[in-house]
C-alpha cells in the first residue's frame, strides 16, 4: 500500500510539470540551461531564507517568520533573473535566433520557463520529504493523523508548481508593460496561499479544504491573468483543448 500511496502521490504532485517539460522544453537544450539556472535562483532563495532564519534565534519557532521571509526573498530572486535575462537579452538572441531555434523571439516564453523552473525547484523540496516517509513503515492516520495528508500535500505541491509558471508570466510581463499592479498581485497571491498553508500546522487535517480550495482559486485567477497577458484568450485554449481531443479521436478512428 505504502508504495501506491508514494507513486499516486509522485505522480499527482509532478505529472502535470513533467509533461509541460517534456512537450515544450525537453527538446530545446537552450530552454533546459534557462529552466536550470532559475531552479538555481529559487534554491538561492531558499539559501538565503535559511541563513536569515538561522540569525533570527528569537524568532526560530515561528513558522509566520520564515514563510513571509521565504516568499519575499523568492520575489526578489524572480526580480533579479529577470534583470540578468533583460541585461543579457541581446546576447541571448544572438545564441537562440538561429535556423534551429528562436525561443526568445517570444519574451513570454521564457518567462513561462523561468516560472517553471521556479516551480519545479520549488515542487521538489516541498514534497520529497513526504514522499520518503510515504513509503512507510507504518500506515498514517493510527494516533489521530489525518489520514489524507499525502494526497493534500502532492494537491499542494502541483498547485505551487503551477502558480509559480503562471506567476513568472506575469511577473515578467507586468515589468516589461509596466503595469506594476500585476507584479503587486503575483507578490500579495503568493503570500496568501503560502499563509493559507499556515492553517495547516495543528496536523488535524480539519482546515485542509480552507487551504486547498482558495488555492486553487487563486490558481485559476493566476492561469487566465497569464493567458491574457501572454496575448491568448480562454476561448483560445478551449479550441486547442478540444481540437488536441478531436485530433486523437481521428488518429483512433483511423487505427
Amino acid at each position: 500500500m505504502t508504495v501506491y500511496t508514494f507513486f499516486g502521490c509522485a505522480l499527482t504532485a509532478y505529472g502535470t510539470p513533467l509533461a509541460l517539460f517534456l512537450l515544450t522544453i525537453s527538446s530545446d537544450p537552450v530552454k533546459i540551461i534557462i529552466l536550470i539556472l532559475s531552479a538555481f535562483f529559487w534554491l538561492l532563495s531558499l539559501l538565503f531564507s535559511a541563513i536569515l532564519w538561522t540569525a533570527v534565534v528569537p524568532l526560530k519557532e515561528e513558522l509566520a517568520f520564515g514563510m513571509v521571509f521565504s516568499v519575499l526573498f523568492q520575489e526578489i530572486f524572480r526580480l533579479l533573473i529577470y534583470l540578468l535575462l533583460d541585461k543579457a537579452d541581446s546576447y541571448l538572441k544572438k545564441l537562440t535566433e538561429t535556423e534551429e531555434t528562436q525561443i526568445f523571439a517570444n519574451k513570454h516564453i521564457l518567462a513561462y520557463v523561468v516560472g517553471l523552473g521556479f516551480g519545479l525547484m520549488s515542487g521538489a523540496f516541498s514534497l520529497v520529504n513526504v514522499l520518503a516517509a510515504s513509503l512507510g513503515p507504518g500506515t498514517l492516520g493510527f494516533n489521530g493523523e489525518p489520514h489524507n495528508f499525502f494526497i493534500v500535500s502532492a494537491l499542494m505541491t502541483l498547485c505551487m508548481v503551477l502558480l509559480h509558471t503562471s506567476w513568472g508570466v506575469i511577473f515578467f510581463s507586468s515589468l516589461d508593460s509596466g503595469t506594476y499592479w500585476q507584479t503587486g498581485f503575483v507578490i500579495l497571491s503568493h503570500m496568501f496561499v503560502s499563509c493559507l498553508s499556515l492553517l495547516n500546522s495543528h496536523n488535524s487535517g480539519a482546515m485542509y479544504p480552507a487551504t486547498i480550495i482558495p488555492s486553487y482559486l487563486v490558481l485559476l485567477v493566476s492561469i487566465a491573468l497569464a493567458v491574457r497577458v501572454a496575448g491568448g484568450s480562454l476561448g483560445g485554449v478551449k479550441t486547442a483543448i478540444t481540437g488536441c481531443g478531436r485530433g486523437a479521436n481521428m488518429e483512433v478512428q483511423a487505427d
